[in-house]
């Protein structure tokens, strides 16, 4: 089962509008019990289709095409709204799998982290968002291990003042995070209740069948068995374009051959691998 991972950068608790302040696929491989996940940057300048007649839309960066299939906007008709439309626009460009998606807003983000009585987490190095002069001891994070409630998880997730490459490791982390504590025997009895008490929180098509498939899976899942994966960060350039909603902007740069490659080796299982390749970087 693939499944596209969003969390939105609403600030409202709907999903009427909003760009996708991060996006990952999950490959769940319920054979041999393991979970895999690709991390796609939000500034790559695509192709997003079935909305040009809005305006003359054909490209935009890839958290556009989620702002524009949702309700707010009205240009997409398909199913999934913002994340159908995602889901289009990463099989268009990149030959990426998508069965079934989840999105969560900042709000359902933060609920959900403090549900789970927070996270336990271990920076490799100091994460530092404060602005100039400003003392909110909230905006900075020392390196080493610490429990998070959910607004410092939120913020975390957010902060970039090493850029979004960073960002996405340290999204990475929190994930990580987050699924050790869902895999944690004290989570056990927390995890009925917890995906009913936010099933209307969540933009997903996971019905009852599939949830109860992911359930299954959790018991038998080792947290070993978890790989995380990000692009490397040389195949990117930093480029401009003038785009007819942004204006002149900064983008991503790619040989999308190259990011098909890694996206038909994950949709194989075969990247990023588990335990050998932890920096989840691999030759396609």
């Amino acid at each position: 089962m693939f499944i596209l991972l969003v969390g939105s950068d609403s600030r409202q608790d709907t999903y009427n509008i909003g760009l996708s302040d991060s996006m990952r696929v999950i490959r769940v491989d319920f054979v041999e019990p393991r979970v895999q996940v690709m991390t796609f940057p939000r500034d790559l300048y695509v192709e997003i289709p079935e909305i040009e007649d809005h305006y003359g839309i054909t490209h935009g960066k890839l958290n556009q095409a989620y702002l524009y299939g949702n309700p707010g906007y009205g240009y997409y008709d398909g199913p999934g709204r913002g994340p159908g439309l995602l889901s289009l626009t990463l099989k268009q460009n990149f030959g990426s799998r998508v069965d079934r998606y989840a999105a969560v807003n900042i709000q359902t983000f933060v609920r959900i982290i403090d549900d789970l009585d927070g996270i336990d987490i271990n920076l490799p190095y100091e994460i530092d968002g404060r602005v100039k002069h400003s003392k909110d001891r909230n905006r900075y994070f020392p390196p080493g291990k610490q429990h998070l409630d959910g607004y410092r998880t939120m913020l975390l997730a957010r902060m970039r003042p090493g850029g979004d490459f960073e960002r996405m490791e340290i999204q990475n982390l929190i994930l990580q995070a987050v699924a050790e504590e869902l895999l944690s025997p004290s989570s056990i009895s927390k995890l009925p209740e917890l995906i009913s008490s936010f099933k209307k929180s969540v933009q997903t098509d996971l019905g009852p069948v599939e949830i109860a498939q992911l359930l299954c899976l959790r018991a038998k899942l080792d947290p070993q068995n978890i790989a995380y994966g990000n692009f490397p960060e040389n195949l990117f350039k930093l480029g401009r374009v003038n785009d007819p909603v942004l204006g002149n902007t900064s983008i991503l740069r790619v040989h999308f051959d190259v990011l098909r490659a890694y996206v038909d080796r994950f949709n194989q299982g075969e990247w990023p691998k588990l335990r050998e390749d932890p920096k989840g970087i691999l030759d396609p």
